[in-house]
C-alpha cells in the first residue's frame, strides 16, 4: 500500500513553533496512547532517501500530514501515538534530510522532516515500521507531463469503496472556473496532477455513476476551463479538465465536497498570490476530522498572527488543501463553518457571523445612547484660510450633517471665528475636519502664447492694347463776340492734326489712350480778344482699344506699368501696348501672451478686445443697437495632481473683426476647448488651425490668349497662395508656498 505525495512549492515561517503550538492547542482528543515512536533512521540509495520510523506496534493507518517549501519541510501526524525515542530531535547527515523533530502532545505525535530541498515522498507500512521514500520533486511548468502528486494522504480500510454523487461547474466573481464534486464520504483518496495543458483528477477506489459519465462544454462561461470530461478508469473515477490560455489551479476539500479551481494568470507567474485578495504565503494542509479551533491555531502559528477564537466556535472539519495562500485557506475554513472575523492590527477575532453581528449592533446602540446623554461643550476655532460662514453652512447642512442633533455652529464674520457646541467626540471630529480643509490653497500661473503666422503670395500680370489715329484735324468749337456789333458767332479752332496750333496744345501719347472719351473731357481755353465763352465739342476723333485686361491692385497698391507705342513715319497713327505687373509677398506673425494666476481648482478668465455694434430687430418691429465682443479670451481651470503635475481644463477664443455687412461687422472666430495633463513648468500645444488658400485665375481673349508668347498680350493672370496657422501654447507653473508668502 503505497501513496505518492508531492511537497508543493510553498512558503512558510516559524515552522518549529508551529508544530509545538499545534499540539499544545489541539483539543477534543483524550484517548489514551496505544502506540509509540521508538526510533528514526535513514538510508540513501542514489537520489532516493528512505526514512524508517520504528513503531511500538503496527500503525492502524498511514500517517497524514502536510508540507511547505520555504523552508522545505514535511510533517507526518500519528494519532494515538507517543514519543518513546528518548529525544525530540534526530540528526541525519546523509541524504537530503537535515534532521528529524519529534513532538508529542494531546494524544498525537508529529514527525517533522527538515529537508535540504523540496522532495516528493511515498509512505508504506511494513509491520511495525513506517517507510518514507524521499525523491527530488519535479519542476512544474515543463513541457513533459508533470509528476503525479497525491492530494489526499488519508485512506480508510483498503477494501473501502466510495462514489461520486454529483459534478457541477461554477464561475467565480474574478473569472475563475470551479469544478465542484460531491463525494460519498470525506475519506476518498484524491490524486491530482497536470499532464501537459490538462488537469487529471483521480478519485481512488471510487465509482462514477452512469449519468455522470459525460462531457461538459463550459467555454461559454468565460473562464479558463473549456471542457470537463468524467470517465471511469478501472477502480478510479477520473475527471479530465481542459483549460485554455495562461492559468493556475488550486484544489481543496471541505467535508464531502471537493473543489478544483482554475483561474487566469493576470500577473507575473513567479509572483505568489496571483489572485486579487489572496496574497499570503502558500501552504498545504491535510487533515481529517480535525477540530476547527485546532486548525485555526495551525494557521495562527503559520502566519504569526494573534487569533482570538470565540467559545461558541466548535465542530470538526476535514480539510485538504494543496499549495494555496494561507488567507484563502482561512477564508475556506470560515465559510464552511459559517464563521466571520474582525481584524484589529495583528489581532483577529473569529466567531459565528450572527454572534459578531449581534455584538456590533449592541455596541452601536450603546454608542447612540451615550451620545444622547453625553454633555455638550463649546469650542472656538480660529480660521485662517476658510471663511467661517462657509464652514458653518457645511457643518450644519441638513442633508449631510456633520454635527449631532444637539450640536450647533455660529460664526463671526469680523474675526472669522467659528463657535461649535457639541459632544466631545463630535468636537474631535470637527477639529480633524478643520485641520484638513483650513489650509492654504496652492496657486498656478498659466502662461499662454497664441501665435498666428501667415505667408501670403500673389502675382498679377495684365496687358492693354490700343490704336490711335491723329491724321485728321480736330477742332474745338467756341463762341466769339464781335467787339463792334456785339454779335456772337461760332468759330472752329483747330487743336491738332493737319491744322495749325491755336492757343491749345497737341495731344501727347502716353500709353494706351482711351480715344474720344479722353479728348472730349478737355476744357477749352479763352481766346484773347475774342472773349470766348462756353465749351465746345471735339470732332473727327479716330481712337480705339483692342484689349483692356490690366493687372488688378493688391492690398491697395497699383501695379507697375510698361508702355510701348509703335507709330508711322508721319506720327499720325499709333499702336500702343501697355504691360502691367504686380507681385506681393507678405509674411507676418502675431503673438499674444495672456497670463493669469489662479488658485487650485478655481476657474480664471482673462479677456482683451473690442465690442462691435450691430442692428437687431425688436418685437415692435423697430431696430436696436446691440454689441458683440471680438476679443482674445482665455478661460482655464487648473487641478494640481498628487504627483505635482497640472490638469488644465482650458478654453481659448481668438476673435477678429470680419467683413462689414448691412447689419454690422461680422466676427471671425477661432476657438479651442480641451482638457490636458501637463507637468509642472512644461509646455504643451493644445491646438492648431492651419489654413491654405490657393487661387489661379486667367482672363483672356478666346483663341488669341492661347497663342504662345503673343497670347500674353491678350490675357491677364492672377495667382494667389495664402497660408495661415494658429497655434496655442500653454505653460502652467505651480507657485510654491515660499513664493506666495514673499
Amino acid at each position: 500500500m503505497t501513496e505518492v505525495r508531492a511537497a508543493g512549492w510553498l512558503s512558510g515561517r516559524l515552522f518549529g513553533a508551529f508544530c509545538a503550538l499545534f499540539f499544545a492547542a489541539w483539543c477534543g482528543v483524550s484517548a489514551a496512547q496505544t502506540n509509540a515512536i521508538e526510533s528514526v533512521t535513514s538510508a540513501t540509495s542514489g537520489t532516493t532517501t528512505v526514512l524508517r520510523i520504528q513503531m511500538k506496534a503496527p500503525p492502524a493507518a498511514q500517517p497524514g500530514g502536510f508540507s511547505i517549501n520555504n523552508p522545505p519541510r514535511i510533517a507526518l501526524d500519528f494519532p494515538n501515538t507517543d514519543n518513546k525515542a528518548g529525544q525530540s530531535s534526530v540528526d541525519l547527515p546523509q541524504g537530503d534530510v537535515r534532521n528529524v523533530a519529534i513532538v508529542a502532545a494531546g494524544g498525537r505525535a508529529r514527525v517533522v522532516l527538515n529537508l535540504k530541498r523540496p522532495l516528493t515522498y511515498t509512505t508504506s507500512i511494513e509491520g511495525n515500521t513506517v517507510l518514507v521514500s524521499l525523491t527530488p520533486v519535479a519542476i512544474e511548468g515543463t513541457n513533459s507531463a508533470a509528476a503525479a502528486t497525491s492530494f489526499s494522504a488519508i485512506r480508510t480500510e483498503s477494501n473501502a469503496t466510495f462514489a461520486l454523487r454529483d459534478i457541477d461547474f461554477r464561475r467565480g466573481r474574478d473569472g475563475e472556473g470551479r469544478v465542484v464534486i460531491d463525494l460519498s464520504g470525506p475519506g476518498v483518496g484524491v490524486d491530482i496532477r497536470q499532464q501537459g495543458q490538462t488537469l487529471v483528477v483521480d478519485f481512488l477506489k471510487s465509482r462514477l455513476p452512469d449519468n455522470l459519465r459525460k462531457r461538459l462544454d463550459v467555454a461559454d462561461f468565460g473562464t479558463p476551463i473549456k471542457v470537463v470530461r468524467a470517465t471511469q478508469v478501472g477502480d478510479n473515477a477520473r475527471l479530465v479538465i481542459e483549460p485554455q490560455g495562461t492559468w493556475e489551479h488550486n484544489a481543496y476539500q471541505s467535508e464531502n465536497q471537493f473543489v478544483v479551481e482554475v483561474k487566469p494568470v493576470r500577473e507575473d507567474p513567479n509572483k505568489l498570490g496571483g489572485r486579487q485578495g489572496y496574497r499570503g504565503d502558500r501552504l498545504s494542509l491535510n487533515f481529517q476530522n480535525v477540530d476547527v479551533r485546532a486548525l485555526l491555531q495551525v494557521i495562527a502559528d503559520f502566519t504569526n498572527l494573534n487569533i482570538v477564537t470565540s467559545d461558541s466556535v466548535a465542530g470538526s472539519l476535514t480539510l485538504r488543501l494543496k499549495d494555496v495562500p494561507w488567507d484563502q485557506a482561512l477564508d475556506i475554513v470560515l465559510q464552511s463553518k459559517a464563521l466571520d472575523m474582525r481584524k484589529s492590527g495583528n489581532v483577529i477575532l473569529i466567531a459565528p457571523r450572527e454572534e459578531l453581528a449581534t455584538k456590533e449592533k449592541l455596541e452601536l446602540e450603546a454608542r447612540q445612547q451615550i451620545s444622547e446623554i453625553e454633555p455638550v461643550r463649546t469650542e472656538i476655532f480660529q480660521l485662517n484660510y476658510q471663511k467661517a460662514e462657509n464652514l458653518a453652512k457645511l457643518l450644519s447642512d441638513e442633508k449631510q450633517r456633520v454635527l449631532s442633533k444637539r450640536g450647533s455652529a455660529v460664526f463671526d464674520a469680523r474675526t472669522n471665528k467659528l463657535f461649535i457646541q457639541d459632544t466631545p467626540s463630535r468636537l474631535e471630529e470637527v477639529r480633524k475636519l478643520i485641520t484638513q480643509i483650513d489650509i492654504t490653497v496652492r496657486q498656478v500661473l498659466i502662461e499662454a502664447r497664441i501665435v498666428e503666422a501667415d505667408d501670403r503670395f500673389s502675382r498679377n500680370l495684365g496687358a492693354k492694347l490700343g490704336y490711335n489715329d491723329i491724321s485728321s484735324t480736330i477742332y474745338r468749337t467756341v463762341g466769339a463776340t464781335d467787339p463792334v456789333t456785339g454779335a456772337v458767332s461760332a468759330l472752329n479752332v483747330p487743336v491738332y492734326g493737319s491744322g495749325q496750333k491755336l492757343l491749345g496744345a497737341y495731344s501727347t501719347i502716353s500709353g494706351n489712350l482711351r480715344g474720344v472719351q479722353d479728348l472730349s473731357s478737355q476744357n477749352g481755353s479763352d481766346l484773347s480778344g475774342l472773349n470766348a465763352q462756353g465749351l465746345g465739342r471735339l470732332t473727327a476723333a479716330d481712337n480705339t482699344n483692342f484689349i483692356n485686361l490690366p493687372a488688378p491692385t493688391v492690398g491697395g497698391f497699383n501695379p507697375a506699368t510698361f508702355a510701348i507705342s509703335l507709330f508711322g513715319s508721319k506720327l499720325t497713327r499709333f499702336l500702343n501696348l501697355e504691360l502691367s505687373a504686380l507681385e506681393a509677398d507678405q509674411r507676418g506673425k502675431v503673438i499674444s501672451s495672456p497670463r493669469v494666476l489662479t488658485a487650485d481648482q478655481s476657474k480664471a478668465m482673462i479677456e482683451q478686445g473690442t465690442e462691435l455694434p450691430f442692428q437687431q430687430a425688436t418685437s415692435s418691429g423697430a431696430t436696436a443697437i446691440q454689441f458683440r465682443k471680438a476679443s482674445l479670451r482665455l478661460e482655464v481651470t487648473p487641478q494640481i495632481t498628487p504627483e505635482g503635475n497640472v490638469i488644465l481644463e482650458v478654453a481659448v477664443n481668438r476673435d477678429q473683426v470680419g467683413q462689414l455687412t448691412p447689419a454690422g461687422f461680422a466676427i471671425d472666430t477661432r476657438a479651442v476647448r480641451t482638457q490636458v495633463l501637463v507637468e509642472n513648468g512644461g509646455t504643451v500645444v493644445i491646438g492648431g488651425i492651419y489654413e491654405q488658400f490657393e487661387r489661379n485665375q486667367t482672363n483672356k481673349v478666346p483663341f488669341l490668349g492661347d497663342l504662345p508668347v503673343v497670347g500674353n498680350a491678350f490675357k491677364n493672370n492672377l495667382r494667389r497662395n495664402d497660408r495661415t496657422e494658429l497655434l496655442v501654447f500653454l505653460t502652467p507653473r505651480v507657485i510654491s508656498d515660499t513664493a506666495m508668502t514673499r
